[in-house]
């Protein structure tokens, strides 16, 4: 049998090409059998952390956190250093995953609460809707944020099962999900990280012989924070630290489960985290360093993510990918290797990053710009090494963190040079007028087609009287 890895170069960048034409991947890895006999589609687990700085993983730079499963991850995959969130708050940034779109677009750019009475639309195609079309078992282990309510529930948008809570743990009630029904309220908080262990690890095993899409959104670090005994006060980094080393040992558990079942080789495993850290939360909070700022800012510091890939044989070990690349490309990319076709009725955002994640020689990123948005507002863009923050309301003193501005004063635009300047410390507008007008331009036509292309979230009444 021709294996994935054993294709020339030529059948390699001719089945690529194949893809990007809109062709079934089935044929660039999942359909390699002799005969012409399909294999089985690769598997795939996301694991989605929560409020996780940009430093807080050993091979990220942490100095204090030790993460020797995520380390060896990377060691055996891909970091991607420039792998970006799409929103630097929960309900977007998770809107965005699942949808292959910026948050704008699909009308839910705001945090959701449990008084909510929108989520994602029915209308709208998720990463696990498209896998059931290649006949995937689908579950989402874990935070949701995309609507309490039941026409917003997972189990409405494409999953089989759903175990977790579903929306942040720092909202009132807290309950623990099994698929539709509250099982447990207030959810025992400490044990939640190890149980939603248990739960993934159980469904791998009973859906070793059939291809799988788990989604493991982590409750954690999201404060408050909780950890068992069996991780207290084991980190040098506190109570985050021991967070952090528990979901390293989680991340462990399940590699090592499709290790022991024989599924390594056909598995594809993505971490990485939703927004930046919450650094007003003081020692409960992470590190973006050297990144600046942190959770609700469109400095780098608030969307630029950890981000690890692995999959033995496919993706190369060892490597580092510094392309932009973001969480809205994993939905058009995973369908791409099921084989799965994505909706040609709508705008996706997203592009297919496989060239990127299987280390093809001189692959770029595919996305012109990449643009950063806090609610409603586009914020900032960025092109290659360039990334304009625009012209725009400062906030006001003495308004909430995180609410939209009311007028007032403006902060002038500022560029900066991520290559040299990661910290985005030095503002190098007036020296680059021509970057800066480029990137306006962008930016301008990226608000004329949000406006043009915007789809409502879903609404509880619509969902009703339905």
């Amino acid at each position: 049998m021709k294996t994935a890895s054993s294709f020339s170069r030529r059948e390699f960048l001719s089945l690529c090409a194949a893809s990007a034409a809109g062709g079934v991947v089935a044929g660039r890895i999942a359909q390699a059998a002799e005969g012409g006999a399909p294999r089985r589609p690769p598997n795939f687990v996301v694991i989605f952390t929560d409020d996780q700085g940009y430093q807080d993983i050993g091979c990220f730079g942490s100095p204090d956190i030790r993460t020797p499963r995520l380390d060896q991850m990377a060691a055996e995959g891909m970091r991607f250093t420039d792998f970006y969130s799409a929103a630097p708050l929960c309900t977007p940034s998770r809107a965005a995953l699942m949808t292959g779109c910026y948050a704008q677009r699909i009308s839910l750019p705001h945090v959701l609460f449990p008084g909510s009475t929108i989520g994602i639309s029915d209308k709208e195609t998720t990463i696990a809707d498209l896998l059931k079309t290649r006949s995937y078992a689908r579950a989402c282990v874990g935070k949701w944020h995309l609507g309490h309510l039941k026409p917003f529930l997972p189990t409405r948008h494409g999953f089989d099962y759903y175990f977790g809570i579903p929306y942040s743990n720092d909202m009132k009630p807290t309950p623990l999900m099994r698929n539709e029904e509250t099982i447990e309220e207030p959810a025992r908080q400490e044990t939640l990280t190890e149980r939603y262990t248990e739960e993934a690890l159980k469904f791998i095993a009973a859906n070793r012989d059939r291809p799988f899409f788990l989604y493991l959104p982590h409750t954690f670090p999201h404060v408050p924070l909780h950890v068992s005994g069996r991780f207290a006060g084991k980190s040098k980094r506190g109570l985050y630290g021991d967070v952090i080393e528990a979901i390293d040992w989680s991340t462990g558990q399940i590699l090592d489960k499709l290790k022991e079942l024989g599924l390594d080789d056909n598995t594809l495993v993505i971490f990485t985290s939703d927004n930046g850290p919450w650094l007003s939360k003081g020692k409960d909070g992470g590190s973006a360093l050297p990144l600046r700022d942190g959770k609700g800012t469109t400095f780098e510091g608030g969307m630029r993510e950890p981000c690890i890939m692995r999959w033995p044989g496919k993706i190369p070990a060892g490597r580092t990918c510094s392309e932009i690349a973001s969480t809205i490309d994993v939905m058009p990319t995973l369908a791409g290797l099921a084989g799965a076709k994505i909706p040609a009725d709508r705008i996706i955002d997203g592009k297919d990053i496989w060239p990127l994640m299987s280390g093809v020689a001189g692959a770029k990123t595919p996305h012109e710009a990449y643009f950063y948005s806090s609610g409603n507002e586009l914020q900032a863009v960025r092109s290659g090494k360039w990334k304009l923050h625009l012209d725009r309301a400062r906030p006001q003193a003495g308004r909430k963190k995180n609410a939209p501005a009311q007028g007032g004063q403006k902060t002038p635009a500022a560029l900066y040079d991520l290559q040299a300047d990661v910290g985005e410390k030095n503002n190098v507008a007036e020296q680059n007028p021509d970057v800066v007008n480029r990137l306006q331009a962008l930016a301008d036509a990226f608000r004329a087609d949000i406006e043009k292309n915007r789809r409502p979230p879903g609404s509880a009444r619509t969902a009703a009287a339905d």
